[in-house]
């Protein structure tokens, strides 16, 4: 770009020829810091198709992270463009703000037929802003209108509490906070230090005391927002019963449910939804990702009596993006035709079970967790010692039983290794393997691979990341076995 006579910028000039090998370079003057995927996976994709990206130079790469999650049939499926293209060559408006179209009612159709029984059949879909995060503000806005209470209940590790609750002052007096986080059940990192259904049923304890006891500063909230697996807090899957506790609890006190099905949706985890693996059905489900098919979209599901909402009210620019509405009817109809989430129960099971041998393999690898094609490989450090408040961490007496096993897991929980996480995904994509970081301490290797995976790119996945496990723990100067 150049001046002008007198200085005006002259927009005819033509622009400097740009190069796809310099798009980094280019991304980093001209963007923010705050870039995540791209700070750590340094590649610029021009093609892809199913698990394959290929790069700018020419390499071709597994694609294990699947844009968060959001892409349920891979890169590019062919029922997905075929839906995109039907829509482009029909000349049907791009945005049509709230109004009803074709494209949106075959949708809701689609969405409909698959949701959890007892909601499917009277369930209201509220379109709003494409992003999760946005999805979940409009729930909880609708839930304090509902029940004419303000605050929110969610879980420690949770990816999204609120956008702007998560935001409130930690030090304000307890009876103004917004959002109140309440321990998640897991068993390696057992909040209660006991794992297993004991910490499980710890927790709920807990989180019924919260809500019954006057003296806990917390009132009672206008909506409980969980994640059946938790994402971003670490690949965790919520144990069935301590769901189904909680679907009771809120039930009991007239506490709308809020199921966070943003990653854990469209057959992922095995199931359709994941909360029907408790068999629970929730009074809301905040959904993006792969609803979209690809492509920005996201709703939220509620009961019909939950309904508040006056006609006339304002309403959002973009309540549905015609495109992704029609991206999203095809991935939907594609999960549930071809029985997309009982092949992801079963493959995954079978990866999971493989991945645990790294355990053994690699004293650096703390636990291997997950449900259905949402796994989590956590990287501790081997020389540490275990967390204070475990049994087997500081203080636990030489020679007993807990100074080496965590009840429910049979593992101490050492201290997390980011750095390490940080260095087998380095490993891994050069490879030819993209994996995503998680969890509280960013040391969980994510794996979210498409549902369309095959056996043979399975099996090709699990010898990279093994082989990049290999590589960093030797980087690191000591002995990869673990320890008996």
């Amino acid at each position: 770009m150049r001046s002008a006579p007198g200085g005006a910028v002259d927009h005819t000039a033509p622009a400097p020829r740009s190069t796809p090998e310099g798009a980094p370079r280019r991304q980093g003057a001209r963007e923010p810091a705050a870039r995540t995927y791209a700070r750590a996976l340094p590649i610029v994709p021009v093609r892809a198709r199913g698990l394959t990206i290929e790069g700018a130079d020419g390499r071709r790469y597994l694609d294990c992270l699947s844009g968060a999650g959001t892409l349920a049939l891979g890169h590019n499926h062919p029922v997905v463009l075929e839906a995109i293209r039907k829509v482009l060559d029909s000349g049907a408006p791009l945005n049509a703000l709230d109004l009803a179209t074709p494209v949106k009612d075959a949708f809701l159709d689609e969405l409909l037929r698959t949701l959890p029984p007892g909601l499917g059949e009277r369930a209201r879909v509220r379109f709003c802003g494409p992003a999760g995060s946005e999805a979940v503000e409009t729930a909880w806005a609708l839930a304090r209108a509902a029940t004419g209470r303000s605050g929110l209940l969610t879980f420690t590790g949770a990816g999204r509490g609120g956008t702007a609750g998560a935001l409130d002052d930690p030090s304000a007096n307890t009876h103004d906070a917004r959002v109140a986080r309440l321990p998640y059940p897991q068993d390696y990192r057992c909040p209660f230090g006991v794992g297993g259904e004991h910490g499980a049923d710890l927790a709920a304890r807990w989180t019924e005391s919260l809500l019954d006891d006057p003296g806990s500063g917390v009132p009672l909230p206008a909506g409980m927002l969980v994640e059946p697996v938790q994402g971003e807090g670490g690949l965790i899957p919520a144990p069935d019963s301590w769901l189904r506790r909680m679907r009771q609890l809120t039930a009991d006190r007239s506490v709308p449910l809020i199921a966070d099905e943003i990653q854990t949706g469209v057959g992922r985890t095995g199931a359709f939804w994941a909360v029907e693996h408790s068999g629970v059905t929730p009074d809301v489900m905040v959904l993006s990702n792969a609803i979209g098919g690809s492509l920005p979209l996201a709703v939220v599901v509620y009961r019909d009596d939950l309904v508040t909402r006056e006609p006339g009210a304002p309403a959002d620019a973009f309540p549905g993006n015609q495109l992704a509405m029609a991206a999203g009817t095809a991935t939907l109809a594609h999960v549930r035709e071809n029985a997309l989430a009982g092949r992801a129960a079963t493959l995954g099971a079978r990866l999971l079970s493989q991945l645990r041998q790294l355990t053994s393999d690699f004293a650096c690898v703390g636990d291997v967790r997950g449900r259905g094609l949402m796994i989590g490989v956590e990287l501790v450090d081997p020389d540490g010692e275990g967390e204070p408040g475990f049994p087997g961490g500081p203080g636990a007496a030489e020679g007993s039983v807990a100074a080496s096993v965590v009840p429910g897991r049979g593992r101490r929980p050492l201290p997390a290794a980011p750095e390490l996480a940080a260095a087998i995904q380095r490993e891994c994509l050069r490879r030819g393997l993209i994996v995503g970081l998680g969890g509280r301490h960013a040391s969980v290797v994510q794996l979210l691979p498409p549902l369309t995976i095959t056996d043979e790119q399975a099996a090709a996945v699990l010898d990279r990341l093994a082989d990049a496990v290999r590589a960093a723990a030797r980087c690191r100067g000591g002995g990869t076995a673990a320890t008996p």
